[in-house]
Order: C-alpha cells, then structure tokens, then sequence
C-alpha cells in the first residue's frame, strides 16, 4: 500500500450494522472474516488495504481520544492507521478474537508512542518521558483533594519515586512543546521573534551562570530544590519547610551543608 489511509475516507458500510452503530467485537461479518482468512493465507497487499480501509473508522476513533493535546486530528489519524495496518498483519480470525478489541491497544499505542517520541522540542531522558503522565495526574488529583498545590514529597509519594525524579520530571516538562517565535501578544507583535538579536544584560554574567548551573547539579534532589527556592524564588527558610514537609531547622541544616559543598567545588 503506498499510501496510508487519511481520515476523509468514510468507513465501509460492511463494518457497520443495521442500526447504524459501527460493528462490535465479532470481527466484523462473514465477509470481513473472509478477507482476514484471505490475507493469512495469501499476504496479498490488496486485501490489506482493503481491510485497512473497512476498519479505518477504528483509528479516527482512536485519535479522537487524543485530541486536545495539541496535535491535529488528521495527522493522529494517520499515527493511528500505521497501527492499524500492524493490527490487520498481525490478526488471526481463527483465534476467535474481535478485530476491535485486538486492533485497538495496538493502535493507542503507536498513537501514545508518537506524542512521547515526536512531541518534545529538547532532548528529554526516557524516564523523565515515561513518568510525566504519571506526574501530571498525581498533580491534578493531589491539587483536587488537597485544595492547593501539592508539596513535591506528596507527588513523590503518590507516585511511588524520589523527589529528585520528580523535580526532573517536572522541569523536563517545559520542553514537552516549545512556544512558537510568532505567538502573538494582544497588541498583535510577535513578542519572541521581536526579542532576537537584541542586546542581553545578562550576557556578562552567562558564564557564572553556567558554572552555578553545572554546581548544582552535583547536588541531591532535595538540596537542589532548597537552594533554588532559597535563592532564585527569595522564599525564607519556614516557607521552604512548609514545601517540602520537614522542619525550619532541617531546612537550615542541609542548606548549609549544600552551600558548603558548592563553595569547595567552586
């Protein structure tokens, strides 16, 4: 099949019932059945397609479900019918399975593969990748039942992981996508690309901040979240306590020990 199937074809009326409601899980009628038993027994390409384009349906829903994430439709939908061509090579109707109910993991999880592989705009560690789901629903739950924001140590413990995974996580997310150069403010200016090639106050100090940057990184997840909070939010020991669930005193401790072993790297 040279082309994939894109999501303007309608599905074939053999893959729906009388009622007008898409075939269940029997995979689909006799005919269908047929052409599964067909392609098993010959790989004939043109049956493929042919089955493809009858189950297309499977994938446009499929997509649907992921469709608030910032992807178009239409390209999910083409994500969606790789899967499903891997579905129909891979299906046996002689072992009494529904084409539906078989097709549809495999096909949620090209589509799942393709926004962990395809949608982040800076390189990104896997694990950071695999545990952001995870992350982002304990956040939402815990902002539900607590009210407020939840603590790192709480998304830790809900998720079952060191808080240092966490912070990764979390900071890994802000390059899950980037923002267009062109996004456009109220006024209608193109407030990123307006800001290239103009002068940077900053640019004199970009080496000490590389170094600090580089410096903590060589401390643990925790120390690294207090000095930040400490010295890049301005937050005072007690609002850091209540952070991260320990004590002002605990808080003042390992700062002093994190700023002691960034001043003897340094």
């Amino acid at each position: 099949m040279t082309d994939r199937p894109g999501p303007e074809t309608p599905a074939s009326e053999s893959t729906r019932p009388a009622n007008g409601e898409r075939a269940g899980d029997r995979s689909d009628d006799a005919a269908l059945l047929e052409l599964f038993r067909r392609y098993r027994a010959t790989g004939e390409e043109s049956v493929r397609d042919e089955l493809v384009i009858a189950h297309r349906w499977i994938a446009a829903h499929a997509a649907r479900r992921f469709a608030n994430r910032g992807e178009p439709l239409d390209d999910l939908v083409q994500v969606g019918s790789v899967g499903l061509i891997k579905a129909v090579e891979r299906f046996d109707p002689e072992l009494g399975h529904g084409f539906v109910s078989f097709a549809m993991p495999t096909i949620i999880g090209e589509i799942k593969r393709y926004f962990r592989d395809h949608t982040w705009s800076t390189h990104v560690p896997r694990r950071a990748k695999d545990l952001r789901p995870k992350v982002q629903a304990a956040v939402e739950q815990l902002t539900a039942e607590l009210g407020r924001s939840p603590r790192v140590s709480e998304v830790a413990a809900a998720v079952g992981v060191d808080e240092g995974l966490v912070i990764e996580t979390l900071e890994a997310s802000n390059a899950y996508r980037a923002a267009s150069i062109h996004a456009r403010e109220d006024g209608g200016e193109d407030r990123f690309a307006s800001a290239l090639a103009t002068h940077d106050p900053d640019l004199k100090t970009a080496v000490d901040r590389q170094a600090i940057q580089q410096l903590l990184a060589t401390l643990g997840g925790r120390e690294r979240q207090i000095v930040y909070l400490r010295f890049f939010e301005q937050m005072s020991q007690s609002e850091i306590a209540e952070v991260i669930g320990v004590s002002q005193v605990h808080v003042g401790r390992l700062l002093a020990q994190s700023l002691a072993r960034l001043r003897e790297l340094l």
